[in-house]
């Protein structure tokens, strides 16, 4: 039995979103492009002898009771495998909370893998997506990682061809979005454009990052930017400092930017983070 283990949560993005029906259970059907980045939290997970779940964070705001995703992903292995341990989990947050990043997703998906390899419990990656899917829909993903295409609430995964290399430029401005508002707000059925989730697969299965930029798209911004335009500008901003396409990933409200040169995108994070506005990222994509 493995007492201690430190593990990375990656943030993901959405290369494309799109939204086929609101479900009579209210959930959307999805069709969607998710790619994992090397943006990460760290979380380090120690067995205790006492049982229960305790948290540590270096948020103040964050909660470290049930209401923290972390606490539900260990909850659900220790009921349902009778653990007499207790488990202490110190988080330290790089994702951007509330941002469309999956962050809170990740890092339940962490403490998942984590805790199966510590409790010797021998669960499959399947077996850990479908208990991750009662936690959160983006759970799944975050334990698969990588490049795939979401379908269902997001849980029914296909494992894609990796990213071509790029740079990825995540800016984040100071606004609040709600992903219950946006979907909320979502009028599916009305929808006049989507994008074309089929030719980005093209694009990946040819490695063509240009055919793959050129094609982004999400639905939600329909919603998103008319309430926060600012999403808006930083979109022109980073097309405009060289990248290939810029779009909101998930219900937002972080904006990311596609670069085929290394060098334009550290010009460009150099840039926006000397102005200041927003919380600004570096990244690229990460395989499974």
């Amino acid at each position: 039995m493995i007492k201690e283990m430190r593990l990375k949560a990656n943030a993901k993005i959405n290369l494309g979103l799109d939204v086929l029906r609101k479900r009579e259970d209210g959930y959307h059907d999805l069709r969607m492009i998710m790619q994992s980045i090397s943006l990460h939290d760290v979380l380090e997970l120690t067995l205790t002898r006492t049982p229960g779940i305790r948290i540590r964070t270096n948020l103040g705001f964050l909660p470290v009771n049930e209401d923290n995703l972390v606490h539900k992903a260990a909850a659900l292995l220790f009921e349902e495998f009778g653990t007499e341990q207790g488990v202490f989990i110190d988080l330290k947050k790089n994702i951007p909370v509330a941002a469309g990043l999956a962050g809170g997703s990740s890092d339940a998906a962490a403490v998942l893998t984590g805790l199966n390899r510590m409790l010797d419990l021998k669960l499959t990656t399947e077996e850990l997506m479908e208990r991750g899917v009662r936690i959160g829909a983006d759970v799944p993903f975050c334990i698969l990682k990588g490049t795939a295409l979401a379908e269902g609430i997001g849980e029914q995964l296909t494992v894609l061809p990796a990213l071509p290399r790029c740079s990825i430029l995540l800016v984040k401005p100071p606004v609040h979005v709600s992903t219950k508002y946006v979907y909320t707000h979502l009028r599916a059925d009305e929808l006049s454009e989507h994008p074309d989730i089929d030719g980005q697969i093209e694009a990946l299965h040819t490695g063509d990052l240009a055919c793959l930029s050129a094609k982004m798209g999400n639905v939600l911004e329909t919603v998103t930017l008319p309430a926060h335009p600012v999403i808006g500008t930083i979109k022109d901003k980073l097309r405009s400092l060289g990248a290939l396409n810029a779009m909101m990933s998930g219900s937002g409200p972080t904006v990311f930017g596609i670069f085929d040169d290394p060098q334009k995108a550290r010009e460009a994070y150099s840039r926006l983070k000397s102005e200041g506005a927003y919380q600004v990222f570096l990244t690229e994509g990460i395989n499974q």
